[in-house]
């Protein structure tokens, strides 16, 4: 599958999460075999206000690569604008979000609710593509809810007017993460473009990974929320795929070396307090399923330093006699 100039190793993608996928977090993506990575959402509008704040997402590294951009908005011309300074500043490709149901996104006619103007994503692909020669995806949902599911006219309005790739991720705005994710609109889309389709929505191991690709016979896998606390799982995936087996079980001592490790890359672009702000949430992803790691997670919501983010973690690890690992 090409639809970028640099080699992707494998079809595993990790998927764009806002406050989740910086640069700290895909680098150990990278490391456990991500084929592709995708930044946080970015804002368009922000981008063309040169917002400092936006423009830190951008954040990379030699080692980051392939990485695609994913920016949101919902004016084309404005679209067109980010494009063109992504590209300037050397990035190889843009995805266009039409799929986060995040009210504070589509309060404002952005993300999934582009799915209820179809035309108006295919106006913002058309100028996109144009703005640039880096190739343009779109990530997209179902549908706006049960009532207009039209993943398929988005996708085929894409293409035709120029898109690289889309995202399908099975479920509605309405649905959020809630239910199941519906491959079959994910093979219904396959079915009726040419361009790559990557499928997205409750691969959490190997075997539901094995099970999209059946199912909807799609060109590439996202993960999203099944990286949580998991970057390993893309190891699992590609272990899987090219032996048969993987290793089911990381021990504590495993996950706590990746907190720690996270952290580390963290300090070298955040601040201290950002570092423990945002290392609360993915301690708490990392614990879960740990015998009697309750404690430990409601400590992880308090921290305030580095400083006391690897005091925690020394805790937990010389606390492994008393209440077991998993």
């Amino acid at each position: 599958m090409i639809f970028v100039d640099f080699d992707i190793k494998n079809n595993f993608f990790l998927a764009p999460m806002a406050g989740i996928t910086d640069l700290a977090f895909r680098t150990l993506c990278r490391e456990c075999g991500a084929g592709l990575c995708y930044t946080e959402m970015v804002s368009a509008k922000a981008l063309h206000y040169n917002d400092k704040k936006t423009y830190s997402l951008l954040k990379t590294s030699s080692q980051d690569t392939p990485l695609v951009v994913q920016i949101f908005g919902s004016e084309p011309e404005i679209i067109a604008e980010a494009v063109k300074k992504i590209a300037d500043m050397g990035y190889k490709m843009v995805d266009i979000n039409c799929g986060c149901p995040a009210p504070k996104i589509t309060s404002n006619g952005e993300g999934s609710s582009l799915m209820k103007s179809p035309l108006l994503i295919g106006e913002i692909v058309t100028k996109a593509v144009k703005a640039s020669d880096i190739p343009i995806s779109i990530k997209i949902r179902a549908g706006y809810d049960k009532e207009s599911i039209n993943a398929v006219e988005c996708a085929k309005i894409a293409e035709e007017c120029g898109a690289s790739a889309v995202t399908v991720h099975g479920r509605t705005r309405d649905e959020f993460y809630s239910g199941t994710s519906d491959w079959n609109i994910i093979k219904h889309v396959k079915e009726n473009v040419s361009i790559p389709v990557i499928g997205n929505g409750d691969i959490t191991s190997p075997e539901s990974a094995e099970n999209m690709f059946l199912e909807t016979n799609c060109d590439a896998i996202m993960i999203g929320r099944g990286s949580l606390g998991k970057p390993y799982i893309f190891e699992q995936i590609e272990d899987y795929f090219n032996n048969g087996n993987y290793k089911k079980i990381y021990t504590l001592e495993e996950r706590i070396s990746f907190i720690l490790n996270q952290v580390n890359l963290m300090a070298e672009y955040k601040s201290d307090r950002q570092v423990s702000l945002e290392s609360r949430k993915h301690i708490a992803w990392y614990l879960k399923g740990i015998k009697h790691s309750k404690i430990f997670r409601e400590e992880a919501n308090s921290v305030s330093s580095i400083l006391e983010i690897k005091s925690l973690c020394k805790k937990i690890l010389s606390s492994k006699d008393i209440y077991g690992s998993i």
